[in-house]
C-alpha cells in the first residue's frame, strides 16, 4: 500500500508518471514512499536526463516488469 500517495517526500511536488516505478527499480523494489525524478536524481549524484534515458531504455526494451 502506498502510504505517501502521489507526492515526492523531499520537495512535496506531484510525482511524475515514471517517477514509482524508476524508484523502486534503482532504490527499493518494495518502497511506499517516493522521490521525484529530479530529487532522486539528485540522490544519487546523476543528473535527470540520466534517470529519463533509463525509463526511456526499461520501457523500450520491455525488460523490466515495472515499466
Amino acid at each position: 500500500m502506498i502510504k505517501n500517495g502521489s507526492f515526492c517526500i523531499k520537495c512535496k511536488k506531484p510525482l511524475e508518471s515514471d517517477a514509482i516505478p524508476i524508484y523502486r527499480k534503482l532504490v527499493n523494489r518494495g518502497a511506499e514512499e517516493f522521490l521525484c525524478i529530479g530529487c532522486l536524481a539528485d540522490s544519487l549524484g546523476v543528473s535527470r536526463k540520466e534517470i529519463e534515458n533509463l525509463i526511456d531504455f526499461y520501457t523500450e526494451s520491455g525488460t523490466c516488469a515495472l515499466f
